[in-house]
């Protein structure tokens, strides 16, 4: 009879941890995320105040526990709602006080952004890279203005240099390599630092 109190108490304790657990982290993002849908992600953090809009697609508090959207789509397979987050991270936005780039925050809560896509989602890493490219809209002479944005590539947090290219290399996708991204890394490693 104690056993059965003692296992219908613990069952009880596990049924509310886990309705807590899925009240606190369903958010519209991770709605979004869990029906892989990128018209409902982009729909959803359309709904984010334009400084936390990327807070919304890379942290979540669930209790004590920290989830970030971004790598929940990507180690649940849903990669279209990673792809539109990616995108969305990676897109340069402006009012009137400030200019708003994910870059730094997304290589600040994931250092290994480039690791896990290469290893769970090789798709996306040319997404990534076309994020941190920024093409102007003006021609000049023929001539169009680049900005490649290549810090998090080369420089870990700490200034040590990151494990990006031996990352990207380990991954063996001759397609990737040549991305123009990559080619600027390599060619400043080779050509200036090494």
């Amino acid at each position: 009879d104690a056993a059965e109190e003692a296992f219908r108490w613990s069952l009880s304790l596990i049924s509310r941890m886990l309705t807590r657990v899925i009240t606190e982290g369903s958010t519209i993002v991770m709605k979004a995320i869990n029906v892989n849908s990128a018209k409902m992600l982009r729909k959803a953090v359309g709904c984010a105040p334009r400084g936390k809009r990327a807070i919304w697609m890379l942290n979540i508090q669930v209790g004590t526990q920290s989830i970030s959207p971004l790598m929940w789509a990507i180690e649940t397979g849903s990669l279209e709602a990673a792809r539109a987050i990616i995108q969305d991270l990676l897109t340069i936005r402006a009012d009137r006080d400030r200019y708003y780039y994910g870059m730094d925050i997304m290589f600040e809560r994931h250092s290994d952004i480039v690791q896990r896509l290469c290893l769970d989602a090789p798709a996306l890493m040319p997404v990534m890279l076309d994020g941190l490219i920024w093409r102007s809209r003006v021609t000049e002479n023929g001539q169009r203005r680049v900005n490649y944005y290549l810090r998090h590539l080369l420089i870990d947090s700490h200034g040590d240099f990151a494990k990006a290219t031996e990352w990207i290399t380990d991954n063996a996708d001759p397609k990737l390599v040549i991305h123009p991204v990559i080619c600027m890394v390599t060619d400043m490693v080779w050509g200036r630092v090494a």
